[in-house]
């Protein structure tokens, strides 16, 4: 099957650089609904059988233009929200996004028994976002478009993509509205087809002035992962 993975637009935490990972989460702002319709429209070509969002509000937001358009009612999915915080939630302190970042970093140089402060470890992370991923593939769909979370998609992307020379690595910046396309099953494998790394409706619905520390997997404020 075709998997879109789709971030959400960009919320006022992602603003303020705060890590907003609970339930049900901040709303878009202005431009981040400005996104949302601009990624309506440049999916209009895109064969679509489903929609499916996670519990945070955001992600609901970011799929009603395109649910709208198709006349599809977006599906939640549990297990596919952003990697938990834990005890970083709602902080933007350098300490908090520091640590953060730096966990998720090292699930994806294979640690994944690492647990972050408070939250969840990499293989518990894997698992449930696996698993959602299942049923969305059980329920026989030729294509679907999946709405969720910047560091949980690209957490996940990379861990289960199958290796390709022109892959983007896992630190390249996934912002608002960004998409990932992938062909296959969890049998066959997953191939990628295209990482736009950018808002799919433009570069020009991109706001370089906002921190959000999910975004860039930078927990030294450089665009590197330290």
């Amino acid at each position: 099957m075709r998997l879109l993975l789709m971030r959400h637009g960009q919320t006022h935490a992602n603003v303020s650089g705060a890590l907003d990972t609970a339930h049900p989460g901040v709303d878009l702002t202005d431009l981040g609904r400005a996104q949302a319709v601009a990624a309506a429209r440049a999916l209009a070509d895109e064969h679509l059988d489903a929609i499916y969002v996670s519990s945070r509000v955001r992600t609901h937001q970011t799929a009603a233009p395109t649910a709208d358009e198709r006349a599809l009612v977006p599906t939640q999915l549990d297990g596919i929200e952003e990697i938990d915080a834990g005890d970083f939630e709602m902080r933007n302190d350098h300490d908090a996004v520091a640590g953060y970042i730096g966990t998720v970093a090292t699930w994806l140089e294979g640690d994944l028994a690492a647990r972050m402060p408070g939250g969840e470890t990499g293989e518990e992370f894997l698992a449930r976002y696996d698993a959602a991923v299942r049923q969305i593939v059980d329920a026989g769909h030729s294509s679907a478009l999946l709405v969720s979370h910047g560091a949980a998609l690209r957490t996940w992307t990379s861990s289960r993509m199958e290796p390709a020379p022109d892959a983007p690595p896992a630190t390249e910046p996934l912002h608002n509205t960004a998409l990932i396309v992938l062909d296959g099953d969890f049998d066959a494998g997953w191939t990628l087809v295209s990482w736009q790394g950018h808002p799919v409706g433009g570069d020009y619905l991109e706001d370089d002035s906002a921190p959000d520390p999910t975004g860039d997997l930078d927990s030294d404020g450089d665009g590197e992962i330290g």
